[in-house]
């Protein structure tokens, strides 16, 4: 992947994140920034995209730092195989985690841990869809590749949100993440011009 195809990924990620994450931003503030006129209105959404836009610098340094973990991952176990079971275990830790550390963490006396089941449940779903387009587009062994990175990859980039437990910097905070994440994901094999990308073709 050439210099001009990196530049069009960090920018049009960088779009992606931030236009995301505003609009989300805006929306969960939209009757605080009305009510004090257009002009906070105006300056409501230029922090939300400024701070979306920050959030999907994040998600860029998790997706070359993952590409690079996925290389040595394979380096080490030397087999796709094994390598993919290993993020199976990962992934089914981490959604776990979600779910009980922070209903260990943030329930209140009396309060259902279903509700804490929400946020890994529909995580899960979601990497299934995206997991799945991802094969589609270049071929099955990378599907749990793909699925580690939006569960694992998005989760660890979401923790400083997850431990506030704000319920509005939660999804300030996931929207641009998740959406620059997605699009990284399934726009690297149209960069790199190949059915495959090169960070997870089979290994001979």
């Amino acid at each position: 992947m050439n210099s001009r195809k990196v530049v069009f990924l960090f920018w049009s990620t960088l779009l992606v994140g931030s236009i995301s994450g505003g609009i989300v931003g805006v929306a969960l503030n939209y009757s605080l920034y009305l009510n004090e006129g257009l002009a906070n209105l105006f300056w409501g959404v230029i922090w939300a995209l400024g701070i979306s836009a920050a959030f999907s610098l994040i998600a860029q340094m998790g997706f070359f730092a993952y590409l690079t973990l996925h290389r040595f991952g394979l380096g080490i176990f030397k087999s796709v195989r094994l390598w993919n079971r290993i993020q199976v275990i990962i992934i089914a830790f981490v959604l776990f985690d979600l779910f009980y550390l922070r209903y260990a963490a943030f329930a209140e006396s009396g309060e259902s841990m279903w509700s804490y089941l929400i946020i890994p449940v529909l995580l899960f779903i979601y990497g299934l869809i995206v997991a799945a387009l991802k094969a589609k587009a270049t071929n099955r062994q990378a599907f749990i590749p793909a699925l580690f990175f939006i569960i694992v990859v998005t989760s660890i980039e979401w923790v400083p949100a997850l431990t506030a437990n704000d319920p509005k910097w939660l999804w300030i905070y996931f929207a641009p993440l998740l959406a620059a994440n997605t699009w990284q994901l399934l726009v690297l094999h149209r960069l790199t011009g190949t059915g495959a990308d090169p960070s997870i073709q089979k290994k001979s």
